[in-house]
């Protein structure tokens, strides 16, 4: 167990890290948003990431926030493009149900928080450094 005066920057790191994983699934999304399912193709087709956090470390302490998984939103939305080589019989073509407006705000939350968490980090650091100072 760390000592008491870590804890708050143990906090911090894990609303950083958290907050990483939330962008990279975000950045996903939005670089998958127009790609089309190849209806042949064996490898499981790209689908919404959605990143779940819970209260609490991972380490099982009640501080922080930790990763309790990554989903997929298994949702797809049919476009007419007859053209297309992945196009059915009727003309349609499947890609992954992604909103690039939703996920921009959610690129924007979850950068706020990123910001938020270094903050509360650098304070605690240099609140840590004050009672060090006045140790020595």
């Amino acid at each position: 167990m760390e000592p008491l005066m870590f804890s708050s920057l143990a906090i911090s790191s894990s609303g950083l890290y958290a907050q990483r994983v939330r962008m990279d699934a975000i950045a996903a999304n939005i670089a998958n948003a127009d790609v089309a399912v190849d209806p042949k193709s064996r490898e499981e087709p790209f689908s919404e990431r959605l990143v779940l956090l819970a209260a609490g470390g991972s380490d099982g302490s009640p501080l922080g926030v930790h990763v309790a998984g990554v989903e997929s939103r298994q949702a797809f939305i049919l476009r007419n493009e007859p053209w297309h080589p992945y196009a059915d019989a009727d003309g349609f073509v499947k890609y992954a149900d992604i909103d690039p407006v939703v996920q921009q705000a959610n690129a924007l939350l979850a950068a706020r928080n990123y910001d938020a968490n270094l903050a509360a980090a650098q304070a605690s650091k240099a609140m840590i450094e004050a009672a060090i100072s006045l140790l020595a």
